[in-house]
């Protein structure tokens, strides 16, 4: 059995689905792989490396491979290449481009989007949301920290005192206790919201003050956010309006899946931060936080820099492609039989939850309505 693991077409993706050591892990069950020329190269990972692993360099040619694995979506012309049948993991963006969806499951091949991932015990190991938003909450405030004109922590000098920034994480998933923690690390004075009221105990075990309106937990039964009534909007926004005030940066990290990213800054509470504060808008790729916000921009509004960087776990790939590629080895480890054949229980919670095309229909419950 095949395994191949093509160059990202994705403008500006950097990172890779495997790496020397899932590559390993892929030969000892008896697979073979094969990883195109420079795919590691912005993983800082070269051929020379995924060869002395066992895998075999080429150039193109992943007609015959029986499974494909990629960080996003592969283009055009290499899913016409996918064999019938042939399996391609990746994250495929299902709550995106639909017609690019539908196009890639008419070629037959069998689709696993990673980002549909359940959030059950068993599937924390292969779960690229988590593994790839910590790194992104990290960077976010690194990101901040640079761009911000003042130092982070309280510094005492003969010549006066420094104050301590006050950083303000909108969103408490991986991400957001991860810019808390970060921040923390950096001196900062943190606080943090969310709609999840549940997210207060793991905001204070990290130091941080927990800033939460009276309204309605919005939590759902699979630990993600909601979104709030428009009752409960306005006093949250109140709430946060008041509090934004005195930050000198904020770090927005709010999703809700198969939605666009809400609003959670606007250009009113923008206009009332001080010169030099910074924002920095993890939700931009999908349409933002920060209505201000912009794609691999940043926005000065009024002395507020805006920072919408796509794809911040991308910004380190070094340590994102490993991450990624034993996600996605975890993931593949129970479909392959000790005689390195395929075996896919199509009754398993992690093969039902994630599997979105097969035989050239899209079968996930998202897209035919069944429950």
């Amino acid at each position: 059995m095949k395994i191949a693991i093509p160059t990202e077409s994705f403008p500006g993706e950097s990172r890779v689905a495997a790496s020397p050591d899932t590559v390993k892990a892929y030969v000892k069950k008896g697979l073979e792989v094969t990883v195109e020329a420079g795919a590691g190269a912005g993983s800082s990972i070269s051929d020379d490396a995924f060869a002395a692993a066992g895998a075999k360099i080429v150039k193109n040619g992943f007609g015959d491979a029986d499974i494909v694995l990629m960080v996003r979506r592969p283009s055009d012309w290499l899913a016409k290449s996918l064999k019938k049948g042939a399996i391609l993991a990746a994250g495929l963006d299902p709550h995106g481009d639909r017609a690019g969806l539908e196009a890639l499951a008419k070629t037959g091949a069998t689709l696993f989007a990673m980002e549909l991932m359940p959030r059950i015990s068993r599937a924390q190991s292969m779960d690229i949301l988590s593994s790839q938003a910590n790194l992104a909450g990290y960077k976010a405030a690194i990101d901040a920290a640079a761009a911000f004109t003042r130092a982070f922590p309280m510094m005492m000098t003969a010549a006066g005192t420094v104050p301590p920034a006050k950083v303000f994480i909108m969103g408490v998933g991986v991400a957001g206790l991860q810019a808390i923690a970060t921040a923390r690390r950096l001196g900062a004075i943190v606080s943090a919201t969310d709609v999840r009221k549940a997210t207060e105990e793991q905001v204070k075990s990290l130091g941080a003050k927990f800033v939460f309106a009276d309204v309605a937990d919005a939590a759902t039964s699979g630990g993600y956010a909601k979104e709030l009534s428009a009752e409960d909007k306005a006093k949250q926004a109140a709430l946060v309006a008041e509090h934004v005030k005195g930050q000198d940066i904020v770090i927005t990290t709010a999703l809700i899946p198969g939605r666009p990213a809400p609003t959670l800054i606007s250009r009113e509470m923008v206009e009332t931060m001080k010169a030099g504060s910074v924002i920095v808008d993890l939700a931009v790729e999908r349409g933002g936080n920060c209505p201000l916000s912009k794609p691999d921009e940043t926005v000065v509004h009024r002395g507020v820099s805006i920072i919408g960087t796509v794809n911040l776990a991308g910004r380190l790939a070094g340590n994102a492609s490993p991450l990624f590629a034993r996600n996605l080895a975890n993931f593949l480890d129970p479909m392959i039989a000790k005689d390195g054949t395929l075996k896919i229980d199509y009754d398993d919670e992690i093969i039902k939850g994630t599997l979105v095309a097969r035989d050239g229909a899209l079968v996930h419950p998202m897209f035919t309505g069944a429950k």
